[in-house]
């Protein structure tokens, strides 16, 4: 039996990070695609508003919503699966989620497009994001200043999914993984 992955993957809204993410774990044998956000939209009532600028309340759910996911991911691969555990970590939020995982050893993977593809990718699907107040710039700037230069960055601006995840499991693996 293979000793299991914990791939954390990571990027501003519509980077490709559900469909990466998928696409990684449906390659590795015996695993999990833990998407974060699924904690969010488990709240039914008095959940925060996300966007560029977040209020206190907003900030303790998403440190909740990381911890939860976090301990899912622990708990799955003790399990034995390997977990593409896949959310929207910039700034300090993506050192403290490696941090909790640690002992884990996870493999850190940013997908950082350009703005402009951000913002054609995010037209193009039907859960859009970004509006005139909160355009994909604000996003890509912040990961870019704030968020830690941990673990694979890709510019994913000219590739498919499949040249991605290639990419994730060719190796070799930075240190910081």
């Amino acid at each position: 039996m293979t000793k299991p992955h914990l791939y954390i993957v990571t990027g501003a809204m519509a980077a490709g990070k559900s469909t990466v993410a998928q696409a990684l774990a449906e390659r590795l044998p015996k695993s999990v695609h833990l998407r974060g956000d699924i904690f969010r939209r488990m709240i039914v009532n008095g959940a925060a508003v996300m966007g560029p600028e977040l209020s206190a309340d907003a900030i303790t759910q998403l440190d909740l919503r990381q911890a939860l996911a976090c301990d899912a991911a622990r708990h799955y691969v003790e399990a034995g699966f390997s977990v593409v555990y896949q959310d929207i970590l910039i700034g300090h939020a993506l050192q403290d989620v490696a941090n909790r995982l640690a002992p884990f050893s996870p493999r850190i993977v940013v997908l950082n497009p350009r703005p402009d593809i951000l913002a054609q990718r995010d037209e193009a699907r039907s859960k859009t994001g970004y509006s005139e107040s909160f355009p994909p710039v604000i996003l890509a700037d912040a990961l870019e200043r704030e968020t830690p230069r941990i673990g694979l960055w890709i510019d994913t601006s000219a590739m498919a999914v499949t040249e991605v995840v290639d990419r994730i499991l060719a190796g070799p693996h930075p240190a910081a993984w």
